[in-house]
């Protein structure tokens, strides 16, 4: 069973950067793949971007690419997103997600954590 916690949502102008953190507990955190999802009032939950535990592979949603960074600290059982140029298109609760499977590439995670709000206006 593993349980994730989001942390570093605030209320942020356009341009601005800001970095989210989720941390893990109950399971071999460095064994997960992990994904960052968002979602806006009324609409459908978006995926965000996704690390794999096999070499570390990444990906990222077109909307994010060149400005949002996914990455991993094993020792502390940690993911991050950093989020630079932010925009108030931005703007949603932001979701940590974990899956079993060390190369998962999918969007149906197994766990998730209740997520962090993160506002862009100016």
């Amino acid at each position: 069973q593993v349980q994730l916690v989001e942390s570093g949502g605030e209320f942020v102008q356009p341009g601005d950067s800001l970095r989210l953190s989720c941390a893990a507990s109950g399971g071999t955190f460095s064994r997960l793949s992990m994904g960052w999802f968002r979602q806006e009032p009324g609409k459908e939950r978006e995926f965000v971007a996704a690390l794999t535990w096999s070499f570390g592979s990444t990906i990222y949603a077109d909307s994010v690419k060149g400005r949002f960074t996914i990455s991993r600290d094993n020792a502390k059982a940690t993911l991050y997103l950093q989020m630079n140029s932010l925009k108030p298109e931005d703007t949603a609760i932001y979701y940590c997600a974990a899956h079993p499977s060390p190369n998962y590439r999918g969007i149906n995670y197994t766990y998730w954590g209740q997520g962090t709000q993160v506002t862009v206006s100016s």
